[in-house]
């Protein structure tokens, strides 16, 4: 294992090409270029003529760019075929109240064409990835995302209704994250710095979340948050979009910022208890170690996996 000291942000993960991970989950149907545009010209005729080009191949969604203004987004596994209709459903209604753009649907797409779950269009954020700016040699590169970050959360994180979609992976108590946590390490072994599994111990004691359920993104990470310049340019893939603790969106800020980074977002995040913030360092270690779990042909979540893992230990 590398030795660098947890405390600088440094790696505290061993180099890619020594990883024994499994690779991102496969597709379970095939979706192409020719389907995609048998759909638009069937749904969307009005954009069935724009060029269409593969922008993404996620866990759960496969995404498309169309002409210069849209992108279409498929799940590409039935775990992701209702998360669509969360995202048709609720993002109008969200949109609103948020201070940056978000990809509302603008075709609802369905089943055809032998594909058979719902599927949508939406409008193209301009910018990159802020995945782009981390740089584990320099953890503050990212502070400067800190308070809009953290002010998109605080509009975010309102009381959710009733009927709010329902995530049995986030938002949770982190009790109901214990028995996939222990797999996980078990999993990766001494892949994972000892202090991790001492720290996800010490957390998981934490208080649990006793508020109403609030809005949550539900899955806020670095290649969900799109820049453009020194600002936001908006928040992608509302699949995961459910109520509960806003700990495990809270998460993000150790994914993409150093100490002081985190204060200035903590600042801007609303008020929450040290508790919600111990919880979110926990969350923190829960999605890393997922991520550093299942990405082993995916650079970019492993990045994502170094840089959180890190962060979660120098606190």
């Amino acid at each position: 294992m590398d030795t660098d000291d947890a405390g600088t942000g440094r790696r505290v993960l061993p180099h890619n090409d020594q990883l024994r991970t499994n690779p991102t989950p496969a597709a379970e149907v095939v979706v192409d270029e020719s389907l995609v545009r048998r759909l638009l010209v069937d749904q969307a005729p009005e954009l069935a003529g724009e060029s269409l080009a593969l922008l993404a191949n996620g866990w759960d969604n496969i995404v498309f760019r169309l002409g210069d203004a849209h992108v279409v987004r498929m799940p590409r596994r039935a775990l992701a075929a209702d998360l669509i209709g969360h995202e048709q459903r609720w993002l109008p209604e969200l949109a609103p109240r948020l201070p940056v753009p978000i990809p509302v649907p603008v075709v609802r797409g369905g089943p055809a064409h032998g594909y058979p779950w719902r599927w949508s269009v939406t409008r193209w954020i301009p910018g990159e990835l802020a995945l782009r700016r981390l740089d584990p040699e320099n953890p503050a590169a990212g502070n400067w995302m800190a308070e809009p970050l953290g002010e998109f959360l605080h509009s975010m994180h309102v009381a959710a209704p009733a009927d709010a979609p329902e995530n049995p992976f986030r938002g949770i108590p982190l009790a109901q994250r214990a028995e996939i946590q222990t797999e996980r390490a078990a999993m990766l072994g001494d892949l994972l710095d000892p202090g991790i599994g001492r720290l996800w111990a010490e957390l998981a004691d934490v208080p649990a979340w006793s508020g109403s359920p609030l809005w949550l993104h539900g899955d806020m990470h670095p290649l969900n948050i799109v820049v453009n310049d020194e600002s936001i340019a908006g928040v992608i893939d509302f699949g995961d979009l459910t109520s509960g603790d806003p700990a495990s969106d809270l998460a993000v800020g150790f994914m993409l910022f150093d100490s002081s980074g985190r204060q200035r977002f903590r600042e801007s995040a609303g008020e929450h208890s040290d508790h919600t913030w111990n919880r979110s360092r926990a969350w923190a270690i829960a999605l890393g170690t997922a991520f550093l779990a299942h990405s082993g042909d995916n650079p970019d979540m492993l990045h994502v996996a170094d840089f959180t893992l890190s962060q979660a230990l120098s606190g």
